[in-house]
């Protein structure tokens, strides 16, 4: 009998074990998922002259890293022919009465700089630049005609900002070709040797890029225009210090991809913090399609060196996707790296 009590005694508290066991095995703590973006922003190392330009792809949480030394001259993919200069190397052009590239030669650059001083920055100096707001229709180089007399030769300062090493002078005429697309010859300033680079138009980028390095090449820079939303960089902007605007190098700047129908707004954290911004905050969102709107607003480099924490950015790509997007760090100031900006993005509402 004590051998049988024993026995179910037994038996009930290996069920009783039993049944804790899967008890325990049933109840996992999972965390909750999260679809905020973070990113750590590939410029280089070179502290406030950091080398790269970075694209930026929220839908994908893609980054494109690209040296600003890489490219010269970009070529517009759309319906009118224009040619637009590497804002981030800070390159300066002057456009000469002449059409013979052999006819332009040192003697033509002096008393010119084709640049603008850091220290003394003038509102004559932004006659060499693009329009800084970034208007396709306001290149510093005229429009390419389809009438060949009409495309003078270009004298052309490669740039020398943001730790970028000063380069030789180039001598360049821009015509249409019979394929649609652009005709390239160029050389150096003194030299008499010409080369000829052909470049297409592709409708599925905002520009194609050349470098005159190495005789002349397409290189990559932009991804497709689909593909990327804003890009972090050093560049000429404009600033004004009491006697106008003044072309000015500017690290820690961003641009939206404007080209691709990007549109930003900036949000002041007083009318609704980032956290709380949600899909019916959108209706009341200004939009802005100004290349610059992120600009340097962003950050401080002065007083309080750091991530402005009292705004955030609305973001909408050309499919409808909408995102909010704040700056985590970029100084030693506030915890982050200079030329590794850290940014924070979430999807608000799907295109």
């Amino acid at each position: 009998m004590k051998n049988r009590f024993l026995f179910m005694a037994v038996c009930v508290f290996t069920a009783v074990i039993a049944s804790c066991k899967k008890t325990a095995d049933i109840v996992v703590i999972v965390p909750p998922p999260t679809d905020v973006k973070t990113q750590t922003l590939s410029g280089g190392a070179g502290g406030s002259n950091a080398p790269n330009s970075v694209f930026i792809d929220m839908s994908n949480a893609r980054q494109d890293s690209v040296p600003r030394a890489s490219w010269d001259l970009a070529f517009y993919g759309g319906a009118d022919f224009r040619v637009t200069l590497n804002f981030t190397s800070g390159a300066g052009v002057k456009i000469t009465n002449k059409n013979d590239l052999m006819q332009v030669g040192a003697a033509d650059t002096i008393g010119l700089t084709l640049s603008t001083s850091q220290l003394d920055p003038q509102p004559g100096d932004l006659a060499y630049f693009d329009d800084l707001s970034g208007d396709i229709g306001k290149t510093v180089i005229p429009a390419i005609s389809a009438t060949d007399a009409e495309n003078k030769v270009i004298i052309l300062n490669r740039g020398a900002v943001g730790g970028i090493a000063p380069r030789p002078w180039i001598k360049l005429r821009i015509l249409r070709n019979s394929s649609g697309g652009y005709t390239l010859h160029y050389a150096g300033i003194k030299e008499t040797t010409i080369r000829t680079v052909n470049i297409p138009k592709d409708a599925e980028y905002n520009f194609k890029f050349v470098s005159l390095n190495n005789g002349g090449s397409l290189v990559n820079v932009e991804p497709e225009k689909t593909a990327w939303d804003f890009e972090w960089t050093y560049s000429i902007y404009k600033a004004n210090f009491g006697g106008g605007d003044v072309p000015y190098p500017f690290s820690d700047i961003v641009a939206i991809n404007t080209l691709g129908g990007v549109q930003v707004a900036q949000v002041m954290t007083s009318t609704v913090s980032f956290a709380d911004y949600k899909e019916a905050n959108i209706t009341g969102t200004s939009f802005s399609n100004n290349r610059w709107v992120i600009g340097s607003n962003w950050r401080a480099t002065t007083g309080t060196v750091g991530v402005r924490t009292d705004r955030f950015y609305v973001l909408k790509d050309p499919t409808g996707n909408v995102y909010k997007l704040r700056f985590i760090s970029f100084h030693a100031s506030d915890g982050g790296v200079r030329g590794y900006p850290v940014v924070e993005y979430k999807l608000v509402k799907p295109g």
